[in-house]
Formats: C-alpha cells, sequence, structure tokens
C-alpha cells in the first residue's frame, strides 16, 4: 500500500490501525486531546489553556507523546467557511502552509475540502457528521470522480460490555500508509468548525448488540 506522508512517515502504519481518541477534561470540559495507539500508547496529545467560557481558539498545536510540535493549526480571519492553514512543526514567520482546510458551503452540514499543497495538489474530502462522531475522510482524483476512503471517525464500543461510549472517546481509523499525524490534525480543526452541542448527551452508553471492537 503506498503510504501518504504529509508529516512524518513514521506516522504511517504499514496495517489498519485504530487509535482511540479521549476529549480530555483536566482542568474543563473539552480542554484537550489525547490519542492512543493499538497497544494503549500515548501518540498524540493537544493541551488549550483556555477557560471554557473563551472565544474560539485561532491557533491549535499538535504535540506527539513528548510535547513536540508536529503541527501548527491556524483560523484565517475573516472566513465565511470557516478555513484553516496547517503549517508543519511550530509556526514560523512567512512559513507557507501545507495545507488548508475550509467548508464547502456556508450553510449547513456542508462537506469539508482539505487542500494538500505540492505538485499536483491532493485534495481531501470528509463527509459525514463530525459531533455525532460518524465522518469519513476521503482522497479524490482529478482525473475521475472516485473517492477512495482515507480514514473514519466513528464510535467506540465496549467490547466486553457492547456498550457505546459517549461521544468523548472515539476512534480514528485509518488506513495502512495513511498519516496519521495529519488525520488527527484534522480532528482538532472539525472539532472547533462544529459544535458538540448538536449532540443529544443522552445518545452515549447505548447498548450495541452484536457489535465488537478489539481496539485499544
Amino acid at each position: 500500500m503506498e503510504r501518504v506522508v504529509i508529516v512524518d512517515d513514521k506516522f504511517c502504519f504499514q496495517k489498519e490501525t485504530h487509535l482511540t481518541v479521549h476529549k480530555t477534561s483536566v482542568f474543563f470540559p473539552g480542554d484537550g486531546f489525547v490519542a492512543y495507539d493499538p497497544k494503549g500508547e500515548l501518540i498524540f496529545r493537544f493541551d488549550s489553556y483556555y477557560g471554557p467560557d473563551s472565544q474560539p481558539k485561532d491557533e491549535l498545536v499538535l504535540m506527539d507523546a513528548t510535547g513536540n510540535c508536529l503541527l501548527t493549526l491556524v483560523r484565517k480571519k475573516p472566513s465565511l467557511h470557516q478555513r484553516w492553514e496547517g503549517l508543519l512543526g511550530e509556526k514560523m514567520e512567512n512559513e507557507s502552509p501545507i495545507f488548508c482546510v475550509r467548508r464547502s458551503s456556508i450553510i449547513g452540514g456542508s462537506t469539508v475540502i482539505v487542500d494538500v499543497y505540492g505538485d499536483p495538489v491532493e485534495e481531501y474530502q470528509i463527509e459525514g457528521s463530525f459531533p455525532q462522531r460518524c465522518c469519513t475522510i476521503y482522497g479524490t482524483s482529478s482525473e475521475s470522480s472516485s473517492k477512495e476512503p482515507m480514514a473514519e471517525i466513528k464510535r467506540k464500543v465496549d467490547p466486553s460490555t457492547h456498550v457505546m461510549l459517549g461521544k468523548d472517546v472515539f476512534l480514528l481509523c485509518l488506513r495502512p500508509g495513511f498519516d496519521s499525524a495529519f488525520a488527527m490534525g484534522l480532528v482538532l480543526i472539525l472539532d472547533q468548525m462544529f459544535d458538540d452541542g448538536d449532540i443529544d448527551e443522552d445518545d452515549g452508553n447505548n447498548y450495541a448488540p452484536g457489535v465488537e471492537d478489539s481496539s485499544s
């Protein structure tokens, strides 16, 4: 399987991989994210030091397990399409972004478009509902209308009890070779674009008969 390296080759797994993502509540609800690999080891983290009543964040930093900056994500203003840009590593003066993210429309639950700069430019589309933790990242082809699923965000089910966990714990499922750091950066942006308040708080802890999930 061809690797899709956008941040770092070491984050491209040879096999299909499911990361478990937690939206943390260390100091206040939703103050960050942590992601664990299938062995239960920390692989990514994002910490926010803004208060719960602060304005939307304009700059996000995705780090690895040791705190090294992998991506800096910057909100562009003004932008009706909620445009974000991704910079490799720490933000530097006059640094060019390696990708941009925007909503296809300012109305409703529109598709999210991701352009990865290069020669040629690669385009991805994110379809589905991030607040419901049910969406797919597709790679698109400029030569045809076909789309290839590269990663999926979905609800996590406890394998021992078959109970669907709440929205603050979910899976990031990666196709072999797809850059997991890039995918996690998209998760951080989606969290800023879409309000989790759209979810019914009672939709967690649901019994899911017949569903098995051996991921950590």
